[in-house]
């Protein structure tokens, strides 16, 4: 044998060697494309029967959010209207004729006063409190308070301070206070219970 027909031979072989791995690999991709395709359908399959199964414990779910976002809203704006309810409050505190507010003023702080030498600091708009009135209020009561010349951000109303005590009675506070008060009672006035 000639060394061309050695490597013809060697050819043939390695040719017909190819032709069978060739031949074997398509036969197991159409077998791996069957099974792929009977686990696919399975998938399918399990999926859409399971979501039968649980299709009303997911509508069941869904309407109970639904519900609770219903909920959420609704608690939301009883909210609102209760804070609306001692906003307003606040607004009526504000907007108080002189007299009655001067009037209003002068009780709290008879009530807030302990020691006579107190130091009052009143808010950045205070246009009714002032240095004639303190001294007429301490010369009525016999007391020596003070009115600090820092001037702080509140709506209206003052601050009574002796040393290291406070006693807070700017508008805010004094709203604050009754809203921890009378919140119950609001709540129960604008939403009384149904039948």
């Amino acid at each position: 044998m000639s060394l061309a027909q050695i490597t013809e031979k060697i050819e043939q072989d390695a040719r017909a060697e190819a032709e069978s791995i060739i031949s074997a690999a398509r036969v197991r991709e159409k077998e791996i494309k069957r099974d792929a395709e009977r686990e696919i359908k399975h998938i399918e399959e399990t999926a859409q029967a399971r979501f039968e199964r649980e299709r009303p414990e997911i509508f069941k779910r869904r309407e109970i959010v639904a519900k609770l976002d219903v909920e959420k809203l609704h608690l939301g704006v009883k909210r609102k209207l209760i804070q609306d309810v001692f906003d307003e409050g606040l607004e009526r505190l504000k907007g108080l004729k002189k007299d009655e507010y001067l009037r209003f003023c002068e009780g709290l702080l008879k009530a807030a006063v302990s020691s006579g030498s107190e130091v009052m600091e009143i808010s950045r708009g205070e246009q009714l409190i002032g240095p004639e009135w303190i001294a007429a209020f301490n010369a009525g009561n016999g007391k020596k308070i003070t009115i600090s010349p820092d001037r702080q951000d509140f709506a209206g109303g003052f601050i009574l301070n002796d040393g290291r005590v406070s006693v807070n009675c700017s508008w805010e506070m004094l709203v604050r206070a009754a809203q921890e008060k009378l919140e119950p009672e609001v709540v129960k006035r604008l939403f009384p219970a149904t039948p």
